[in-house]
């Protein structure tokens, strides 16, 4: 019994233990950090970098010699006739005479190396591969930037969630109590039951309120742990506050006073990176008008017999080898390789235009992402100052109906108000912290390196 007990216990404390592991402990810096390194799109993201290297060596292995050997072996049941004049092997002239040539086996081994010596379309891969590898580093930037930003969202989000929860909270106290005061007075006889009625629906609302913002935490949670890559179903703690990060993207000043520059902005490196690969797909075509020039050389040796006796020592092999180059000059493909070109180059002019395009379209993005930024600091001062009227005036209507000079209507009024004014202030920190985040993206500003 008492053994039972005992490894009931250890079985116990290791649950727990186990549990206890996945609790994480994160400040929106922890969280940032744990999503560039763990989050299943930055890891992707990686890898995506890595292909691009092989690639690159991929391409470039092509120019380097290429080594292949190989064994053949021959089996012929029913060998070649070959009809020749009579004459030739010692028969009546004017008759055919069929004979048969080679062995019934044979078996041969072979060494071939072949090299590049001149091919335009590979030092245009070279080129492009490494452009290619450019592109890929440049694309896991802005994957990163997006996991980072994403990040961002998600933690203050739950942040929000979790704020909005505490002040349920407290509202749901204070509504409480100026209930119960209200039906005591009521059952004094006191007050009217209207009174009781306008608190006790002000009541269930905040009730209602508070549990679907507590089922909303746990999936604002859940929600921050896909984009941080760990499961969803682990303990997650906040150690930042709402109030202090929306307090930190005050006191960045500089942001305000920075200027674009567009070639920082990873969508135009994405898109300028478009255009030196059009470019360098239209050099490719033209490449296709020059000659390729390509060495060989081949080593072997082979046997043949009418029985299978390659394997024995005594079999005699017989050795060749054969060294050469190879030139092919295109000559006429019926204009085929001259619309491709052609082709090649309008696609070039197509990414120029988009590069354009881009250009435009990152200045408007940063014109807007100020402007929601300037919005975000004016809103939330305002914000800030409204729920600071909201309070006092709730607190005055408070006193006013205890004292019996004002009525549950005009009291539930102030408390609707103050209620709008406190969300309206939670909503307004998510919004400055999510904005600044967004111009922080747009100028490529964060420090995302690997």
């Amino acid at each position: 019994m008492k053994f039972i007990i005992s490894t009931t216990l250890m079985l116990l404390s290791l649950i727990s233990f186990s549990q206890e592991q996945e609790v994480y402990k994160l400040s929106l810096e922890d969280a940032i950090e744990r999503a560039l390194d763990s989050s299943y799109v930055a890891v992707n993201a990686k890898r995506d970098q890595l292909k691009a290297l092989k690639q690159k060596w991929e391409t470039t292995a092509d120019g380097l010699p290429q080594i292949s050997a190989g064994i053949d072996y021959e089996y012929n049941p029913k060998l070649i006739v070959t009809p020749l004049p009579g004459e030739i092997v010692g028969g009546e002239p004017g008759t055919i005479v069929p004979v048969t040539f080679g062995t019934e086996q044979n078996m041969r081994a072979t060494a071939t190396l072949n090299q590049l010596i001149f091919d335009g379309s590979y030092i245009v891969a070279l080129k492009a591969a490494k452009t290619f590898l450019e592109y890929s580093k440049n694309a896991n930037d802005k994957t990163r930037l997006e996991v980072r930003q994403s990040a961002i969202n998600a933690y203050a989000n739950a942040l929000l969630v979790e704020s909005s929860v505490e002040v349920l909270k407290q509202n749901e106290m204070t509504v409480k109590e100026n209930l119960d005061e209200t039906q005591r007075t009521f059952e004094e006889g006191l007050a009217e039951q209207e009174e009781v009625e306008q608190l006790q629906i002000t009541y269930q609302q905040i009730s209602n309120s508070l549990r679907n913002s507590q089922r909303n935490l746990d999936l604002s949670k859940q929600t921050l742990s896909m984009v941080l890559g760990i499961p969803v179903d682990a303990k997650l703690v906040l150690t930042d506050n709402l109030e202090n990060l929306a307090m930190k993207q005050l006191a960045d000043f500089d942001l305000i006073e920075q200027q674009l520059e567009v070639e920082e902005n990873i969508d135009y490196k994405i898109a300028n990176n478009l255009v030196k690969q059009r470019q360098l797909e239209w050099q490719l075509e033209k490449s296709k008008f020059l000659p390729t020039l390509t060495a060989f050389a081949n080593y072997g040796t082979t046997t043949f017999g009418n029985e299978f006796v390659f394997l024995d020592s005594s079999q005699q092999w017989f050795q060749f080898s054969t060294v050469g180059v190879s030139l092919n000059i295109p000559i006429f493909s019926s204009l085929k390789r001259a619309k491709r070109s052609q082709r090649a180059e309008i696609a070039l002019m197509q990414a120029e235009t988009d590069l354009k395009e881009s250009v435009e379209q990152i200045k408007l993005e940063f014109n807007q992402a100020k402007s929601d930024y300037n919005f975000a600091l004016e809103n939330y001062q305002t914000a800030q100052a409204n729920l600071d009227l909201a309070e006092r005036i709730e607190r005055k209507n408070i006193t006013k109906y205890k004292e019996g000079l004002s009525t549950s209507f005009e009291l539930r009024q102030a408390q609707l108000q103050l209620y709008n004014a406190q969300n309206s202030y939670l909503e307004s920190m998510l919004q400055l912290i999510n904005s600044k985040t967004s111009l922080e993206t747009i100028l490529n500003s964060p420090n995302i390196s690997n």
